[in-house]
């Protein structure tokens, strides 16, 4: 299965992070990621939005890295069949390498349907942590705030995660199943 990752190679993936960020830079504590997945209407976003003003209340630098804001940045050119989301996934995470390695958390939201991605990121991530929003398909279809799953209902839409296109479920998620956890 190709990640859509192997075009960047692995080379400085073992490397101190000094040698990663370049000669002259000098770089003080490595940040963390936190991979925040799960369906589209899990509450991503939402959960990463509190994550990052937590962190940044607390004087970390933290960027938030949102998937659908992300996809609007980069021009809307990128689509959502398998090949555009593995594309856009692995991109996320070398952006949340390259925050990290300058010292800053990044908090990212993204459906990130792919196991290969996630362990790219296990393998090149310092401080990788992966949070899972399993949330049942009843409750992601009574939510549905951009009707992703009425218009896939209705034969308007396609290729949405989870129903027409297969979703690869976390296998080591730090956090798995954290909304169920949360309620507990």
């Amino acid at each position: 299965m190709d990640s859509g990752l192997a075009k960047q190679s692995d080379d400085t993936s073992h490397s101190s992070p000094d040698a990663r960020l370049g000669a002259g830079i000098t770089s003080g504590p490595i940040g963390t990621t936190y991979w925040i997945t799960g369906l589209p209407g899990a509450g991503k976003t939402t959960i990463a939005r509190l994550l990052w003003a937590r962190l940044r209340s607390e004087g970390s630098p933290a960027i938030l890295i949102d998937g659908d804001r992300m996809r609007e940045i980069l021009g809307g050119t990128f689509g959502y069949g398998r090949a555009d989301r593995q594309h856009l996934a692995g991109i996320y995470g070398r952006w949340c390498q390259e925050f990290n390695l300058q010292g800053t958390d990044a908090v990212c939201a993204t459906v990130s349907m792919f196991e290969a991605t996630r362990q790219w990121n296990r393998h090149n991530l310092d401080s990788y942590r992966e949070i899972y929003l399993r949330v049942p398909f009843s409750v992601l279809h009574q939510r549905d705030p951009k009707a992703l799953y009425a218009n896939a209902a209705k034969g308007r839409i396609s290729n949405i995660p989870g129903l027409d296109q297969p979703f690869e479920e976390p296998c080591a998620a730090d956090i798995p199943d954290f909304l169920r956890r949360l309620h507990r």
